[in-house]
């Protein structure tokens, strides 16, 4: 197939370049392989939406024909009515992406787009567009959009840098101002609402080049500022919030006995405390012998914290389905835990234990869960 111009179009050195690529010997393209090197070069490239398009349609129109080139031959009032642009839109768009080496023109004798064909009816050859340089370019689309994450990598850390460096300045204006008021800190309050001006939106790709030394140095010159002034941390009063009695003892946290178990909170014989220390044995992290449902509560109390629940939880909890239950449920979510920890090599599946406590009682109020059943079977697992 031969590869000729009219001579009517004006010469251009973007499609002289373009007409150079070819593909691999024996090499066949299918529309679907063409597609993708065509959507990476619009990424690599950004096209503007109307490029887009227009390219999308001239590679829709490919065939898949086993030729040496990708020849579609689409006119202008069809990539009209299948983007709504106007005639005058579609050639300069067209032009376009000849510059930018996507397509190379293969006019006719008369300038017209059309397929040559044989005397069975077989297309042969064709005048209009050559998509090859979409394809074979798309080594450099891989190259230019690896580049272009790895641009946004850098900008992206860039910004947290400042985003950190940003904070900790506040935060030690904040400190001056709490511990030492009579510090000056009007300076150093301009240059950080400065830099706050001439800082752009995360969405900028680029950061200019300085602004990270900016703020990297402003938060040194506050920080090294509280630094002497506190006297390398010696001139900085300790807050204290303790307003218990000194005469407590520090073992406070620990329940002495928790309140009687109301007998419309009594649990069913299948959750005795045998069951339980049974099943659970993590409840020895009590540190407190577990005889009876109130001992059970006052451990289920106490090692709420060990599950990060808040204690918003645990009243939800109590609410919903009483003390007991809510105690019971905050050790078994314990050793569901623990024990998952244990099998997968020091890593748990559960990776919110508190959410998981908060979830789990509320499927236990609304009956999809039986602690007795689930506690049942976890010692069966435990004693197999």
């Amino acid at each position: 197939m031969q590869f000729a111009l009219s001579g009517g179009r004006r010469l251009r050195h973007a499609a002289l370049a373009a007409r150079k690529l070819a593909l691999e010997d024996g090499r066949t393209v299918t529309r679907k392989e063409l597609s993708a090197a065509a959507r990476e070069a619009s990424k690599a490239l950004d096209l503007r939406p109307a490029q887009r398009a227009v390219l999308s349609e001239l590679v829709a129109c490919w065939g898949e024909q086993e030729w040496e080139r990708l020849l579609v031959w689409p006119s202008n009032d069809y990539l009209m009515s299948r983007t709504g642009l106007t005639e005058r839109a579609i050639r300069r768009i067209l032009r376009q992406l000849v510059d930018l080496q996507l397509i190379a023109p293969k006019d006719s004798p008369n300038g017209k787009r059309y397929a040559v064909k044989d005397l069975a009816g077989q297309v042969v050859d064709a005048f209009g567009f050559d998509l090859t340089p979409v394809y074979a370019r798309r080594g450099d689309w891989a190259v230019v959009l690896m580049e272009q994450k790895q641009l946004r990598e850098v900008q992206k850390r860039a910004f947290d840098e400042v985003t950190i460096c940003r904070r900790a300045t506040e935060e030690a204006l904040s400190a001056l101002s709490e511990h030492f008021p009579d510090v000056d800190r009007s300076e150093a309050e301009t240059r950080l609402k400065a830099l706050q001006a001439r800082t752009p939106a995360r969405s900028r790709l680029t950061l200019p080049a300085d602004l990270l030394d900016a703020w990297q140095l402003l938060r040194t010159d506050v920080e090294e500022v509280f630094y002497k002034v506190g006297k390398a941390g010696l001139g900085v009063l300790h807050t204290n919030n303790n307003n218990g009695s000194p005469s407590e003892p520090c073992n406070k946290g620990f329940p002495k006995k928790a309140e009687a178990v109301r007998s419309t909170e009594q649990a069913s014989e299948h959750l005795s405390p045998e069951l339980i220390l049974e099943a659970c044995p993590t409840i020895s992290d009590y540190g407190q012998p577990v005889r009876d449902l109130a001992d059970i509560v006052s451990a289920g109390r106490y090692l709420r914290a060990s599950l990060g629940a808040h204690e918003s939880a645990w009243a939800e909890a109590v609410e919903d389905i009483g003390t007991v239950r809510a105690a019971i449920a905050v050790i078994y979510v314990l050793q569901l835990y623990e024990d998952d920890v244990a099998k997968n090599g020091g890593e748990s599946r559960i990776k919110n234990p508190g959410g998981y406590f908060r979830a789990l009682t509320r499927m236990v109020k609304s009956g999809k869960i039986d602690l007795a059943v689930e506690l049942l079977a976890m010692r069966r697992r435990r004693m197999s």
